[in-house]
């Protein structure tokens, strides 16, 4: 009888060791899929009046420096550019302060110029996305006219109409070409690219969700839910969003899902993140 136990127990624990085993695989296999991640630099921006972002005088008096990224998403089946960073007439020696003197900007380079250092021409895209459309996201955003555009439908309507866009920045984008979402979505349909609806900084606010072969954990860009680490850390609002319950709402969701896939964030304005994303992106690179 004990010789049975015994059997009993040494196949039990083998096969547990088994399913462990394969579960591991299947784990490290996971982002086996083709996907590819590029960071590219939309801007230097520093906030000379960091105070615009928060709701109270936590800021007051304080200036702090923001980068400005933009990314390039390769997929098996099509390529996708989410965010475009400054406008290319801030592609110049000396950095510009705007009127207000909130933002002193500058651009390094131009999309073209840009997107050749990684193989890449403007016309290889086909889908363009922007986590939201205020200044600093639009950037070479009418370069992309060709491209399917991605965008939560209030999100459009705040800057179309069915015959017109009314903000210049986006004047050459191609009505015709508009993909008007409602909520999530999955932009190659297998689940490796997924716009998140976060509202709240915007009208229609989004966030992307990258799963990048070669990696262990997903990548989850914030957009502008959140500027820099202090922002996330104390769930910090801008003056400036649109609405504040819903981005506290759209700060909770984030939390939620982040955990949910245990996602590397990335905040799009810091740089730390920057660097972070961009040591992460290097280590896949083949070594010599």
């Amino acid at each position: 009888m004990k010789k049975i136990l015994f059997l009993l127990l040494a196949v039990s624990i083998v096969g547990c060791k088994n399913s462990q085993k394969k579960e591991t695989v299947e784990v490290a296999k996971e982002f086996e899929n083709g996907v590819k991640l590029y960071q590219l630099v939309g801007g230097s921006i520093l906030v000379n009046k960091l105070e615009i972002f928060a709701q109270d005088k936590a800021y007051e008096g304080q200036s702090k420096q923001f980068t400005n990224m933009y990314y390039v998403i390769s997929h098996p089946k099509g390529n996708l550019m989410w965010d475009a960073g400054l406008p290319e007439n801030l592609v110049v020696e000396e950095p510009f302060t705007e009127i207000s003197g909130v933002f002193t900007l500058q651009r390094p380079d131009s999309l073209a110029n840009q997107l050749e250092t990684i193989g890449f021409k403007i016309e290889d895209f086909n889908y363009f996305a922007m986590s939201h459309t205020h200044f600093d996201h639009t950037g070479h955003a009418n370069l992309m006219k060709d491209s399917n555009w991605i965008l939560q439908e209030k999100e459009y309507n705040y800057v179309a109409d069915s015959i017109t866009i009314k903000d210049p920045a986006l004047k050459e984008l191609q009505i015709s070409k508009a993909i008007k979402i409602n909520g999530d979505y999955d932009v190659f349909g297998d689940g490796t690219v997924v716009i998140k609806s976060m509202p709240g900084h915007t009208i229609g606010h989004q966030v992307l969700y990258i799963e990048v072969d070669g990696l262990t954990k997903p990548i989850l860009l914030t957009g502008d839910l959140y500027h820099f680490e202090e922002n996330r850390a104390n769930r910090g609002v801008p003056s400036f969003n649109y609405n504040v319950q819903e981005t506290l709402e759209s700060m909770d969701a984030f939390e939620a899902f982040a955990k949910e896939k245990n996602a590397e964030v990335i905040i799009q304005h810091s740089p730390n993140d920057a660097e972070k994303l961009e040591i992460i992106l290097n280590s896949l690179e083949p070594k010599a």
